[in-house]
């Protein structure tokens, strides 16, 4: 009887093996993102809120082409009126109001994003260590979670503000510092429930590191409320920084914002006779949150397993 060789399969028929199951996993991945695609553009006001926002990301990425003028430099007129030559007016030092207020798209949003991303990367962290490790550690930082959103928010800013100075970098540092709370315990609670399920055992199983299983299986899968948080937060930012610059406690003359802008209408002849002092401000504000909370109601209802 001849004998029977065993030869043991080349690399090259393992990766043939191998590629089928890539293939259904990448399969797999962009039909996740296609429906997620679907679902959000069937959301009318989501779609316009995302073109709106990308307009004014353009406008800020480009406002030294787009502005008319210098955002600081003083004309010759002070407090004209909307005319041909300055569309929409000078303030009372003579600066025209439609170059600061392409400008200060540029501190608005950059105070929103920056703050959000600070925020989101300590909550995130801080949420899935409470989440994961569950009992004394997520006992103290669930306390410490409490203390920080046991205080007047606004307050608390006004009073960091006051102390560190005010100044865009100062603003985003704080408002970044502070909003993090909220991301923890969203995050923790995501953590608490996906920590049970059985691939996370598997990875305990195959010896992976605790920061592996955290950072590579677990987050990854909570990341939708997350998405959708913080998009709701950059909305948030801005309409406190331009709360604090509105009082005087945030982004200082020369430098444009829709905060400060909007402080000449503190005036009550300002408001009655020079409306295009504070209404172009007043709008663009409102139409960036506007748009920034319709995508994350898109984004909700996109990710949300319910309505697929």
């Amino acid at each position: 009887m001849p004998a029977v060789s065993w030869r043991e399969p080349t690399d090259e028929r393992a990766i043939q093996g191998l590629e089928p199951l890539a293939k259904q996993d990448m399969d797999k991945q962009e039909s996740y993102f296609r429906s997620v695609s679907r679902q959000f553009m069937k959301h009318k006001m989501a779609v316009a809120g995302l073109l709106v926002f990308a307009l004014l990301l353009i406008m800020a990425c480009f406002a030294p082409l787009l502005a008319p003028y210098d955002p600081s430099v003083i004309q010759d007129e002070f407090s004209a009126a909307p005319s041909g030559k300055y569309w929409l007016g000078t303030d009372q030092v003579g600066r025209d109001v439609l170059s600061r207020l392409i400008y200060a798209s540029r501190i608005s949003l950059s105070i929103g994003l920056g703050s959000v991303a600070i925020y989101v990367a300590i909550g995130t962290v801080v949420g899935a260590i409470a989440g994961y490790y569950g009992g004394k550690v997520d006992m103290i930082i669930n306390r410490v979670i409490d203390v920080f959103m046991s205080f007047p928010h606004l307050m608390v800013i006004l009073v960091l503000v006051t102390i560190i100075g005010p100044g865009l970098s100062n603003i985003v540092l704080v408002l970044g510092l502070l909003g993090w709370p909220s991301v923890a315990r969203l995050v923790r609670g995501s953590v608490l429930s996906i920590k049970q399920m059985e691939f996370v055992k598997a990875a305990q199983a195959l010896g992976l590191s605790k920061r592996q299983i955290i950072f590579h299986e677990i987050l990854p899968n909570a990341m939708s409320p997350l998405l959708v948080n913080a998009t709701f937060g950059a909305a948030t930012a801005i309409l406190s920084e331009s709360s604090l610059s509105f009082l005087g406690m945030g982004v200082q003359p020369p430098t444009a914002s829709w905060g400060n802008m909007l402080t000449a209408a503190q005036s009550i002849t300002t408001l009655q006779s020079e409306p295009w002092l504070w209404i172009p401000a007043g709008l663009m504000i409102v139409f960036t949150v506007l748009a920034i909370n319709f995508v994350g109601d898109g984004v909700r209802d996109a990710l949300d397993p319910k309505r697929k």
